[in-house]
């Protein structure tokens, strides 16, 4: 398999984690994928985005972005709880861990195999 591909891969895999952790790193990333870069020069940046600490904003801005894939689809108690613990983990009564494993289960019921492959999903910050 070729470089380019490898590279698509990784990031559609990490993807929301680096938002997670940095909104920079992705949007920087995004952007030097545009480029020619080496596979390593995308690990490095993946590396740096999640070594930093997230933030309440980051947070909330990767999981609204995950909430996406099934928001049409979600029945009422589901959209309750998601506002629920998204509030929760925004004030610190709610562990973020807890709003990730509710996506991850949201994700296998729907289908959403784009969530189910991302790193997110599969290793949630602790």
């Amino acid at each position: 398999m070729n470089e380019r591909r490898l590279m698509e891969q990784l990031w559609s895999r990490e993807k929301y984690r680096v938002m997670y952790h940095s909104q920079a790193h992705y949007d920087r990333i995004r952007e030097t994928l545009k480029e020619n870069p080496a596979l390593s020069d995308i690990e490095t940046l993946i590396g740096e985005a999640v070594r930093i600490p997230p933030t309440p904003g980051s947070v909330r801005n990767a999981v609204q972005h995950m909430w996406g894939y099934f928001k049409k689809e979600a029945d009422d108690s589901e959209k309750q709880e998601y506002l629920r613990l998204v509030e929760g983990a925004s004030s610190g009564t709610i562990r973020e861990k807890e709003l990730l494993q509710f996506l991850g289960e949201l994700a296998v019921k729907y289908s959403a195999e784009y969530l189910l492959n991302s790193t997110i999903l599969k290793q949630p910050p602790h």
